[in-house]
């Protein structure tokens, strides 16, 4: 005998699995990581305060 299938279930499982793979397309293609983020920026706060830092005070 055939295993009976619900239709809408199948439907919704299918439409998520697309939805998954065009979300993992998207952050491959324009995604960073947390880490990545964290990283750049410090280093921009870094380079801000090394900025500040050769600042001569006015007279």
């Amino acid at each position: 005998m055939a295993e009976i299938v619900n239709l809408r279930q199948a439907k919704k499982q299918v439409a998520r699995k697309a939805a998954r793979a065009e979300a993992d397309a998207n952050a491959a293609k324009h995604g960073r990581t947390k880490a990545e983020r964290e990283i750049e920026k410090a280093r921009a706060e870094k380079a801000a305060r090394d900025l500040d830092g050769h600042h001569r005070e006015p007279d």
